[in-house]
């Protein structure tokens, strides 16, 4: 414990002592946010109620829709992208003084895992700071709620981004395969459109991954549809359906869960086997 505690304490602190990171984190939410999000919102209200909706479709306000996807977003490119040190480490030779420690390597994985998973849970509750500028309504239940899901949520995708930084060497090469990967992912996790009238193909794409039902776990504490008119809750596409059975909080815990001990156990194998 004393070894998980100090890898993941130095990633804290990493974090905090870097003010451009810490003040870089706000730019693209901002970005999606203000000029995406408030440009695309008429368009998008058109899109879902057309240009003369009334009734509950009136009541559709494309940047609350995008808020949760936001909060998403960060919380997966700051989880997925703290794996980075990892690879940084081995280039500046600091992880051959790690490997030759009293420390197991598995240890080290998970403390890693751990610290990327805290920083990013620091970096999703940063972005309640957007919530008076923009009309959403969160309670401190709501935030109470948020925090154990971004968190189970940061450690799946931090494992899966330790288990790609075990198989690569340089950082250019690590940036390159997550933008690569996480981009499409992000994009069909409906964090930033409702994933309604997709093709078959790309519809089974969006039911395999995990960051769909992160997203929607996000929008059913922020977005609470349950209290929305049916009406709008479809066209909105909050009802996450998989094989004509819609999916509820509790099973998309699991699913995230799952996911997040598959990937874990593997990347800690992958960090075991690998050079420093």
């Amino acid at each position: 414990m004393e070894g998980i505690y100090a890898i993941w304490q130095r990633d804290i602190i990493k974090f905090f002592r870097d003010r451009a990171r810490l003040i870089g984190s706000f730019a693209m939410p901002f970005m999606f946010l203000i000029l995406f999000g408030s440009g695309m919102s008429g368009a998008m209200s058109s899109m879902i109620g057309g240009s003369n909706a009334a009734g509950p479709l009136a009541d559709f306000d494309f940047v609350e829709f995008m808020f949760p996807g936001i909060i998403g977003m960060t919380v997966f490119n700051t989880a997925i992208f703290s794996a980075l040190s990892v690879v940084q480490d081995k280039e500046f030779g600091y992880m051959r003084e790690i490997l030759v420690s009293p420390m197991s390597r598995t240890t080290i994985a998970i403390g890693k895992v751990l610290g990327g998973s805290t920083i990013a849970v620091i970096q999703g509750l940063m972005m309640l700071i957007f919530v008076p500028f923009i009309g959403v309504s969160i309670s401190f239940m709501m935030v109470i709620k948020l925090i154990p899901v971004m968190f189970l949520v940061a450690f799946a995708i931090s494992s899966i981004g330790l288990l790609i930084a075990s198989s690569l060497k340089t950082s250019q090469g690590f940036q390159m395969v997550v933008q690569i990967l996480i981009f499409p992912m992000l994009f069909l996790s409906g964090a930033l459109f409702p994933l309604n009238g997709m093709p078959a193909w790309m519809d089974f794409i969006v039911k395999i991954n995990p960051l769909t039902y992160s997203v929607d776990m996000f929008k059913k504490i922020i977005l609470q549809p349950d209290q929305m008119a049916p009406a709008l809750r479809e066209a909105m596409g909050l009802d996450l359906s998989v094989f004509n059975h819609v999916i509820t909080f509790s099973q998309e815990i699991l699913v995230v869960v799952a996911i997040s001990a598959v990937f874990v156990v593997l990347a800690t194998l992958k960090f075991s086997r690998s050079e420093g």
